[in-house]
């Protein structure tokens, strides 16, 4: 089970986890599972002086590592309440990181600088545009040494994986958003990051994309049993993607409640047509208009489970 430290709102979020288990993997008891990810009073400050910027204040939360499982956690908050810092915190990427004050762990160990452990997909697919889809897919375990067979050989499996099976002598300007956005996640979980970091992957993509896109990360993390990171806007996605989401505020930027949520066992597209989805949505939405406290779990959980 993932918690949040007890210190500040943090602790308000801790009080606030619902006792109750919904239906995500069962798990030895937290204290006999390693610790994944740990945010220890992590605070960050851009610039100094009057002219600095306090980007997330007091940050504590503990992500263990569920064996044979992982686990997807959705980060979601008013813009300008330090999401993306976390995230990048994470990935040991500058100028976020290092953290002004407080500490960022993965694996037990004290982060210090970016990791093959640790993969990263934001909304800017990162792709190279004078590489194939293949070669896109393939570049990283070029990196590594691998050696050409077996990297396109690798690189075609994982294309299909993400449905670009056809595709693979394309050129990223011949794709579309959604299309691109897929080799970019091949490009990152063809490595086997233990942890998947994701920044409003999906944000450019019209709203059936998004979903399809939704779909094909849960089927590929359950294949891959990674702990996901993602990084939203839409309460919907979160609520869909998320075992756990991770609510935010700002001013400053505050880690204000943990909650706990069912994995989805159908598409978001017939999930969205659940009623008490909706409920769901309409009150975390509440939660984060009103810059509510922790309030504890949401309401309508009992029709999922």
């Amino acid at each position: 089970m993932n918690e949040a430290l007890p210190s500040g709102d943090a602790q308000a979020a801790a009080a606030a986890r619902p006792a109750s288990e919904a239906k995500t993997p069962a798990a030895p008891a937290k204290g006999s599972l390693p610790e994944l990810v740990r945010f220890d009073k992590v605070t960050k400050c851009f610039g100094e002086g009057p002219e600095a910027r306090l980007a997330i204040q007091d940050v504590s939360f503990v992500i263990h590592d569920l064996p044979d499982a992982g686990e997807l956690v959705a980060v979601v908050g008013p813009s300008g309440c330090g999401k993306s810092t976390v995230l990048r915190m994470l990935a040991g990427l500058r100028p976020h990181f290092p953290p002004t004050s407080g500490e960022v762990r993965a694996f037990g160990k004290p982060i210090t600088q970016p990791g093959a452990d640790r993969g990263m997909v934001d909304q800017k697919y990162s792709l190279m545009p004078h590489l194939t889809v293949r070669d896109n897919i393939a570049f990283g375990l070029m990196l590594r040494g691998v050696s050409r067979k077996e990297r396109r050989d690798r690189a075609c499996e994982w294309a299909r994986k993400v449905g670009l099976e056809g595709c693979e002598e394309k050129y990223p300007s011949e794709l579309s958003g959604g299309m691109q956005q897929r080799v970019a996640i091949a490009a990152t979980l063809i490595l086997e990051p233990k942890i998947l970091l994701m920044d409003e992957p999906f944000g450019a993509l019209d709203p059936k994309i998004r979903m399809q896109m939704q779909e094909l990360v849960v089927q590929l993390w359950k294949e891959q049993q990674s702990t996901v990171f993602i990084v939203t806007h839409s309460v919907e996605e979160a609520i869909y993607l998320g075992d756990r989401v991770l609510r935010m505020g700002a001013k400053p930027g505050r880690l204000v409640e943990v909650l706990q949520l069912p994995r989805p066992d159908v598409s978001p597209e017939m999930m969205r047509k659940k009623p008490w989805f909706n409920v769901l949505s309409q009150e975390l939405l509440r939660r984060l208009e009103t810059d509510a406290p922790a309030s504890g779990e949401l309401p309508g959980l009992e029709k999922w489970r």
